[in-house]
């Protein structure tokens, strides 16, 4: 089975959509979302425009604060300090990754955390391993809504994520722990990679490297999600898994693109609403 993200994305729409409707005639306005992009970077800008698309589809606000790559890092967070205050926005995302000059753990932070529609201000972060209350970052909570929708079995089976980051690697391995999973975390220096990636049953790969993990290093019948999305030798959009050759090996697999993305956005669009929500829950 390929799994598109698209399908589901697409239902997922329809529904908020309604819901959106909901919300407005309940509370006189619809949710807002502000997205800052700092400088012109091709794929930064593209995805910024898709998120816009997406989120004008279902009917929620949307707001692109466009600034130059050599915005100061006190500008920034002032700014999100304004957005902070803005009772009118809802969620707030920052599009990375930021010029070198900026910390952007210092920018992640200075994000309200109810209004952090990525889910990674520390708060939440601390939430999602605490298992409290808070926003799941997109990506990870997208991979799960996809595995179900397969109707992938998570609990006893054995994952391997090749990745760990707080933005996809790290946060995906606790919410497949969450559903009993067995998981092994690996990396990019893991020695012998394949010896590790031939045991999963279920195998994400977020490690942003073209066609890092090749036929013989997965392991025949199984789960594979690449949420990675680079361009290799020929400038050709790339995700971390060679799928031309693992497709026909395995019984699940997500394309690039067309796989992962689509839910992310969709997950970026539910924590906004879900941001609207807490904002009139205290009022």
């Amino acid at each position: 089975m390929i799994l598109s993200g698209k399908e589901l994305a697409a239902r997922r729409k329809v529904e908020m959509a309604v819901q959106v409707q909901e919300l407005e005639r309940a509370y006189g306005r619809v949710p807002h979302l502000a997205v800052i992009l700092l400088g012109d970077d091709a794929g930064s800008v593209s995805y910024v425009t898709g998120k816009a698309r997406n989120a004008s589809e279902v009917g929620i606000r949307s707001t692109t604060i466009r600034k130059p790559s050599t915005t100061s890092e006190q500008e920034l967070l002032e700014l999100l300090d304004t957005l902070n205050e803005d009772t009118e926005v809802d969620g707030i995302l920052v599009q990375l990754p930021l010029p070198p000059h900026i910390d952007t753990d210092k920018v992640i932070s200075r994000i309200r955390v109810e209004k952090d529609v990525d889910g990674f201000h520390p708060l939440n972060v601390a939430a999602l391993w605490q298992n409290t209350k808070g926003l799941t970052p997109c990506t990870p909570r997208g991979i799960i809504r996809l595995l179900d929708e397969a109707g992938v079995e998570i609990a006893g089976k054995r994952a391997v994520v090749v990745g760990r980051s707080m933005i996809v690697g790290l946060p995906v391995s606790k919410l497949l722990l969450d559903r009993n999973a067995t998981v092994t975390i690996a990396h990019s220096k893991t020695v012998d990679l394949g010896a590790v990636t031939r045991e999963a049953d279920i195998l994400v790969v977020a490690i942003g490297r073209p066609k890092l993990i090749t036929a013989d290093m997965v392991k025949p019948g199984a789960v594979v999600i690449d949420v990675g999305v680079t361009r290799d030798a020929n400038n050709k959009l790339s995700g971390d898994v060679d799928f031309t050759n693992v497709e026909p090996l395995v019984s699940v697999i997500t394309p690039v693109p067309g796989g992962v993305g689509p839910m992310t956005i969709c997950c970026l669009l539910e924590n906004t609403i879900d941001t609207f929500l807490f904002t009139h829950a205290s009022l």
